[in-house]
């Protein structure tokens, strides 16, 4: 194991408390594993931690227990997958102040040779002044000088390799550090001209420390460019920025979502305002709106509309609550709303990378929604205003930044929604965005995440499904269709027109059948109010 129970031995001093049991039967079990590193031993082992970890991890007293931390920590070396793990314990809070959790990550990161990423949770606990932070300052400027020698001893190869790269398709990886400084170095000059961006040299200078706002927020006031803030409570929240619901100069009827992020990250602001230039007018309303940002040197807040209908997540959580599965007719609207959502942002040059639930805001329409089947193709009337929009564009990549050629490598992080190119190490491209759209309407038909698998096909070769089967009343042939070709795109594919042919073969049944539309009404209509009582 690479993660020990280096000073486990002190939690044992505490006084007697239901978490200690358990430290002590797992450090007799890591003993015993030290002692005769069998299998049987180490599944012991495994089963203690997992069991412990579910025991407590919505215990309140154990939140802030850096005792508990450490059990993390052994649960993290059993994982495959660190960042879900650390995902997990962000959620949940454990231990976020404490400079422990950012160390010692980083430290495990470093050994698997993930640089960036433990460069970026050592930034990410210094943000949060994680104490003791010259703790964490220390370790990480330790770590950026191990990492400048390995740089050095490794810059002829790197040469070499950019030389060679030239020559070939480009291929790069879209969230890197690198990058992300390069994209910012050629987009930083233009973000001045831009309607809304306000940029400052200094700090945050407001009277309510933004920090603070993580531990409690609700009825805090802060002014931010002249105008007054009454935050109302946490939209949500990632591993740089936290969204706050908030009323602009105490008016309830003035609301507006707010993103706090440190270090400061203008590149989502740009990416609205290419949103701005780029779509067409009638289709805007569907990509989210930022009015504004207020750019610090230590923070940046961005000023974004707030949707107050919940999210296409929360509306799958309402059947999975009950028991109960999304309506058929009602998967088939949103899936009609997504290939068309992807296929009018793909066209103008841009991918989302980050496509989950979560990034799909649920639009209702002000007026009630007519039968009317040309309007509901067309999206006009009331249809219009109904549907998803989607937000959260920090990983968005803008292509015209990049070589008409450029292909993209890398893991975007999030459990569950890496596609099959990434898993394989293969480049991709629209692959991030089409893939998360399969995932998506997977969790609709069946309450899961997708799992997929390698099948040989009749010429010898090889695709992929998923591997849950339909279920026999279902529309199997555009379900099949649908999968089968988003999860086995082709260098050559014209995705632009698969994306659109897959809308239409949807639209046609729709068109086939006049009561859809009807139970999509009412569908649409028990949804609202379900959302609307969560």
């Amino acid at each position: 194991m690479a993660v020990t129970s280096t000073n486990i031995n002190q939690a044992f001093s505490f006084t007697s408390d239901p978490l200690l049991p358990w430290l002590h039967s797992i450090k007799k079990g890591l003993d015993d594993l030290f002692a005769d590193h069998s299998e049987e031993n180490s599944l012991a082992v495994d089963k203690l931690v997992s069991d412990c970890i579910r025991t407590f991890k919505n215990n309140p007293r154990c939140q802030n227990d850096v005792r508990f931390l450490k059990v993390w920590f052994l649960y993290m070396d059993c994982s495959r997958d660190f960042h879900s793990v650390f995902k997990e314990i962000e959620e949940l809070q454990i231990c976020l102040g404490n400079s422990v959790l950012y160390e010692t990550c980083a430290v495990f990161l470093e050994a698997k040779g993930q640089l960036i990423d433990a460069h970026e949770i050592y930034r990410l606990g210094i943000s949060r002044n994680a104490e003791p932070i010259e703790s964490l300052k220390k370790a990480h400027k330790l770590f950026l000088e191990r990492i400048s020698v390995v740089h050095k001893a490794c810059s002829i190869h790197q040469n070499v390799h950019n030389d060679t790269k030239k020559l070939g398709q480009t291929c790069v990886n879209p969230w890197s550090s690198s990058t992300i400084d390069e994209v910012l170095q050629k987009i930083l000059p233009h973000l001045v001209k831009y309607d809304g961006y306000h940029f400052s040299s200094k700090n945050f200078p407001g009277k309510v420390a933004l920090s603070t706002l993580q531990k409690s927020s609700r009825n805090k006031k802060i002014k931010i460019g002249g105008r007054d803030y009454l935050i109302k409570g946490c939209a949500g929240h990632g591993g740089f920025a936290q969204v706050f619901k908030a009323c602009i100069d105490s008016d309830p009827d003035e609301i507006v979502a707010l993103k706090i992020q440190a270090p400061p990250f203008p590149w989502e602001f740009y990416m609205y305002r290419q949103l701005d230039q780029r779509l067409p007018t009638e289709e805007r309303s569907r990509f989210g709106n930022a009015q504004r940002m207020h750019h610090y040197s230590d923070y940046s807040i961005l000023v974004c509309d707030y949707l107050s209908h919940g999210t296409l997540h929360d509306a799958i959580n309402s059947y999975i609550v009950v028991g109960a599965f999304m309506e058929e007719v009602l998967c088939m609207y949103y899936t009609i709303e997504m290939l068309h959502i992807l296929e009018t942002l793909h066209s103008s040059g841009i991918i989302h990378g980050d496509f989950k639930p979560d990034n799909l805001l649920i639009r209702n329409s002000r007026v009630d929604l007519t039968d009317d089947m040309e309007q509901f193709v067309r999206r006009r009337g009331p249809w219009q205003d109904q549907g998803l929009c989607l937000v959260d564009w920090g990983r968005g990549i803008d292509l015209k930044l990049f070589s008409a050629d450029t292909m993209f490598h890398g893991d975007c992080r999030t459990s569950g929604f890496c596609c099959v190119e990434m898993r394989e190490d293969k480049p991709w491209k629209f692959q991030v965005d089409t893939y998360g759209l399969c995932v998506i309407v997977h969790m609709m038909l069946h309450n899961k995440y997708m799992d997929f698998e390698k099948k040989v096909s009749a010429d010898g070769g090889h695709f992929y499904l998923p591997k849950l089967p339909f279920k026999r009343y279902w529309n199997i042939k555009l379900w099949d269709n649908l999968f089968k070709r988003l999860l086995n795109v082709q260098p050559c594919d014209d995705h632009l027109k698969m994306l659109r042919e897959l809308r239409e073969s949807f639209q046609e049944y729709v068109l086939s059948d006049p009561s859809f539309v009807k139970k999509l009404k009412e569908s649409l209509r028990k949804q609202r109010l379900s959302l609307c009582s969560a």
